[in-house]
């Protein structure tokens, strides 16, 4: 339940619909009780057991109130008799209909604001952790399967949603028919009530054994979907890698694992779970069986309870079976859904290991120098940057080299703060980045990466991501700057084409030529480019490069160079080795040097 607490702050703007809830459920017992209740004069007309009564009895305390129903009932069914019996009971049917009307109109009204509550509560709760699943930072995905995110934002929220209109059934509705039914039973027989005070704990008790473990195997449950969802996501991410090394039964036996303990965990759970309903109602059946024989013990020995009296109670107990087999499978479903809770808070509490400053600036522009001073950055308890200090002036050029593992990705995520460094600072115009709002930090930057990211939308939209309120002509010109204008037209809608699943409609290098065109329209003044051409055919190739000089004109680039070919005319080479500066300078002083960069450039040569 502890989870629940702060999943239920999530229905505060709908405590209107929670209110309204209430009240309708109020009526709804109250109106349940009066319906059963309403049989007793039915039956007296029936058995013709009333005592004519020709005056309105006198309340005397609530000692008496038994027999002032009774009196006040045979009252009523006298004056009502006075037109004929036919008609008295005609009234009375009437009655019971009209009573049970009440109850399900009040019913459905119940119903009918709670699905507002719910269904806000699940809107806004899949807004929360969708918020803070990409607010988190990319370290946080690099430990965590993305199959399980899913599971958590799908089928938990769900089971949640579900488990909250039980919950809610659990603490109103239910409750209130028995406290309500008890109630009546009372009035109509406080001995025959007591013995129901002895069975009803008993039963009750009984049931609660069979949902302690509902909350571990529900966990189990929910653990394998994520499971099963992260090897559907990464078999089709890398279906061409499974379909070229031939890998589907591979592929295909862990899934099969998967989903085979996903059937056998689900199949303990919704067994254990269905005996909820069975085992309440033959619980309840076998307290009824016990107040039928001793109800009777009183109608036929003692004769202390009158035979109407009698039915009119026993409807009254039978009613209690309803809201309490209810309540033993919310209860049921609240266990399932506080697993479901827990895996979805274990997100939303997730602490964000980049934060924000609580004072963080923002700025509008780039102007000095960006620096790195005395950097060091650890990844899992592992060195990957050392005590690195590197100085970067506005408008220069500079390329980070070295072999694969030797931090260069790493920098350029430690300026865009994607991750945070260990030790050190790194500054931009003498400002640490920690100290600049996020948001404002990463509006200077744009990024071309090697592997080029776009969305299954429309060229158009892919390139607009770069500056959303750009007129149609900016996005047009930013195509042709990256050598995309021409290709583009050739589609079937033009701008309008949508580009499929990771844009798998385009070739590589019309690929990349969109992601240039995105960052040319954000026109940032620092650019980060991930070598965008590593990858590319000849012809490709001279058309990227041709953007990447249009992109890179008049900005400072910060360049991870895996083709040295590409980086000749930076006006700073830096050659990185173990996460440290091992070398710096321009392309002909580097290769005077005769150290690692020559090196590098000699075995490439050889290699081409």
């Amino acid at each position: 339940m502890e989870y629940f607490k702060k999943i239920l702050v999530f229905a505060k703007p709908y405590k209107a619909y929670a209110l309204l809830n209430v009240i309708a459920n109020v009526f709804y017992a109250l109106f349940g009780t009066l319906a059963m209740i309403s049989l007793f004069p039915m039956l007296s007309v029936l058995f013709k057991q009333t005592a004519p009564l020709e005056q309105a009895p006198i309340w005397e305390g609530v000692s008496e109130i038994k027999t002032y129903v009774e009196a006040y009932l045979n009252y009523f069914v006298t004056q009502q008799s006075a037109q004929g019996e036919g008609r008295a009971l005609i009234f009375m049917v009437g009655l019971i209909i009209g009573m049970f009307f009440l109850k399900n109109l009040f019913g459905y009204l119940a119903m009918y604001f709670i699905t507002f509550l719910r269904n806000g509560v699940l809107k806004d709760l899949r807004n929360a952790l969708y918020d803070k699943s990409i607010s988190l930072p990319l370290s946080y995905y690099s430990e965590k399967r993305k199959g399980d995110s899913l599971a958590r934002i799908t089928s938990d929220v769900l089971e949640i949603q579900h488990s909250f209109l039980s919950i809610l059934e659990l603490v109103v509705r239910e409750p209130l028919t028995i406290l309500f039914t008890i109630t009546a039973m009372l009035v109509l027989s406080p001995k025959l009530t007591a013995f129901v005070f002895i069975f009803l704990p008993l039963a009750g008790f009984l049931i609660s054994l069979l949902g302690k473990s509902l909350k571990r195997q529900s966990d189990a449950v929910q653990k394998e979907q994520g499971q099963f969802l992260s090897i559907l996501e990464e078999s089709l991410g890398g279906l061409k890698i499974i379909k070229g090394f031939n890998a589907e039964s591979v592929f295909g036996q862990k899934f099969k694992d998967s989903t085979q303990r996903f059937f056998d965990f689900s199949n303990k759970l919704l067994n254990r779970q269905n005996l909820a309903s069975p085992s309440s109602e033959f619980l309840g059946i076998a307290v009824i069986g016990i107040l039928l024989w001793y109800g009777g013990q009183m109608v036929l020995v003692e004769q202390s309870l009158k035979p109407e009296l009698f039915i009119t109670y026993m409807s009254l107990a039978y009613q209690i079976l309803t809201p309490a087999k209810a309540m033993s499978k919310a209860s049921y479903g609240v266990k399932k859904g506080n697993a479901a809770a827990e895996r979805v808070l274990e997100i939303l509490e997730t602490k964000n290991n980049i934060p924000e400053a609580k004072n963080a600036i923002d700025i509008q522009d780039f102007s000095q120098s960006i620096n790195f001073k005395n950097v060091s950055f650890k990844y899992q308890d592992q060195d990957v940057i050392k005590n690195l200090s590197l100085h970067i002036e506005k408008g220069k050029t500079v390329a980070l080299v070295g072999q694969s593992g030797s931090g260069k990705s790493t920098l350029a995520n430690l300026i865009s703060r994607f991750y945070e460094v260990s030790e050190g600072a790194v500054e931009i115009d003498q400002t640490d980045i920690r100290e600049i709002k996020q948001r404002s930090l990463r509006q200077l930057m744009g990024l071309v990466s090697q592997d080029p990211i776009l969305f299954n939308d429309s060229i158009y939209n892919n390139i607009a991501l770069g500056d959303p309120m750009a007129p149609e002509t900016a996005i047009v010109e930013a195509a042709k700057i990256a050598n995309a204008h021409e290709f583009i037209l050739q589609q079937p809608q033009g701008y309008q084409t949508h580009i499929g699943d990771g844009g798998n409609k385009l070739s590589g290098g019309q690929k990349q030529r969109l992601a240039i065109a995105r960052a040319i329209l954000k026109n940032p003044p620092i650019m980060i480019l991930d070598e965008a051409t590593s990858a590319l055919d000849t012809e490709s190739e001279k058309l990227v490069q041709d953007a990447l000089e249009k992109l890179m004109k008049n900005r400072t680039s910060v360049i991870i160079a895996h083709r040295l070919s590409t980086i000749q005319h930076a006006d700073l080479i830096v050659v990185l080795k173990d996460g440290q500066i091992v070398e710096q300078g321009s392309h002909q002083e580097l290769l005077k040097l005769k150290g690692n960069y020559h090196n590098l450039v000699h075995l490439q040569d050889l290699n081409s």
